[in-house]
């Protein structure tokens, strides 16, 4: 018996979605991300009639097969002006497409210009020489099957981002004072690393516990640098640098102690940890903050809804305040001003300051600020966020403003 399974018979254009770090953790059921009802709704007025072809890129192909290493970012901006525009990509195809968030490799794509407008739709299924549908798997005599949610194109390239989603830790003052601390280790080491054992305890009048129910990981973290608003000189927040992960093995408690006069007083025990992963040496003073339990994140990009007025605040990992393309900054927005994963924000490079040598009395002129790039927030915190760089025209600054796209 042989039974064809059509691999790619019916694949869904792409909300722009990247899932990072935690994909292979995923259920198959899990990629079923939601569509905004501003989406829909955008992505169903678009169907009607199309995208006027002034949205169009310039350069944008008459037709495009999907390769292995695309982006969903850059196949949209190979057809639009703004890659962020993406339920009007899908809106150009949403007769042939029912879930936006998927698209694969060997997927035909095919643009129509008619009447002023564009329209995209799914190139049918091509055949090999002997008729048989391309992407057509034999199965025989056995039951065998692939996840295709699995080999789904990414926004970005998962790989630029998924170390910040579990490495940087961003917190306020007082989080920072109340965090687990590694007190001492055996025999003196200065400097601790893998399968070595140490010694912790909780803040004040909060021992660490162990909870016997489950494994009690924690991240380890140290280096909390301020991270300062460049406009007013505010701090945000304090950002602690990854060095590894360990497991509570012992709870903190207290024990009596004989005294040499012989009186007795009581000691602090402190808990017992073994270190798990090290990324960096660890030493005493470094801060223990719980394991958060895995996430799948997908990011779909979208302008934000309201007006946004940023600053690039620092350039991860780095001490000097240039940064480049797929370079990660920390900007001076975060949830409590809406920003949200997926937001796209425009880079303006200041103007520069100038004399009109051309006017005798010799005035002081500012150039306006011009575009020079994108970014796209990944990670968010109350008052940062992490924003990865998509794509700039010149070196970009600590200081340099952000906006809203248009």
């Amino acid at each position: 018996m042989t039974i064809h399974l059509m691999a790619k018979s019916k694949i869904a254009f792409a909300a722009l979605t990247v899932v990072a770090g935690v994909l292979a953790h995923a259920p198959a059921g899990a990629q079923n991300f939601p569509v905004t009802a501003a989406q829909k709704q955008t992505a169903s007025q678009v169907a009607q009639k199309g995208v006027p072809l002034s949205e169009l890129s310039p350069n944008a192909p008459d037709r495009y097969t999907v390769k292995s290493g695309d982006t969903l970012w850059a196949i949209s901006a190979l057809f639009l002006k703004s890659p962020w525009r993406w339920p009007e990509l899908w809106g150009m195809n949403l007769n042939d497409i029912k879930n936006p968030h998927l698209i694969y490799p060997g997927q035909g794509l095919l643009l129509e210009r008619k009447n002023g407008m564009a329209t995209l739709r799914i190139k049918g299924a091509e055949s090999s020489p002997d008729g048989t549908p391309i992407g057509t798997v034999h199965v025989s005599p056995r039951t065998r099957y692939e996840t295709l949610a699995d080999a789904a194109l990414p926004t970005l390239q998962s790989s630029v981002v998924e170390a910040f989603l579990v490495e940087p830790m961003v917190m306020d003052e007082q989080g920072l004072k109340s965090a687990p601390r590694i007190v001492a280790n055996q025999e003196n080491r200065v400097l601790l690393t893998r399968g070595d054992r140490a010694y912790a305890r909780g803040p004040h009048g909060s021992p660490l516990l162990d909870d016997q129910a489950q494994l009690q990981l924690f991240r380890i973290f140290r280096n909390a640098t301020p991270l300062k608003d460049p406009g007013t000189g505010e701090i945000l927040g304090y950002e602690a640098q990854y060095v590894g992960k360990a497991t509570l093995v012992a709870s903190e408690s207290s024990s009596e102690v004989a005294e040499k006069d012989g009186t007795v007083s009581t000691a602090i025990v402190p808990a017992s940890i073994d270190i798990m992963a090290a990324k960096e040496e660890m030493r005493v003073g470094d801060r223990m903050f719980p394991e958060p339990p895995r996430q799948l994140r997908s990011y779909t990009p979208h302008v934000p809804d309201s007006k946004v007025d940023g600053r690039i605040v620092s350039v991860y990992g780095s001490a000097v305040a240039n940064a480049a393309q797929n370079q990660v900054v920390t900007i001076n927005r975060g949830t409590r001003d809406g920003m949200e994963p997926g937001h796209v924000l425009a880079i303006l490079k200041d103007g520069a300051r100038v004399v009109d040598k051309s006017d005798d009395a010799r005035p002081l002129m500012k150039l306006p600020n011009e575009r020079n790039g994108l970014l796209m927030v990944f990670r968010t915190f109350e008052r940062v966020s992490y924003a990865l760089i998509l794509d700039i025209t010149d070196g970009v600054r600590v200081g340099d403003r952000l906006v809203s796209p248009r």
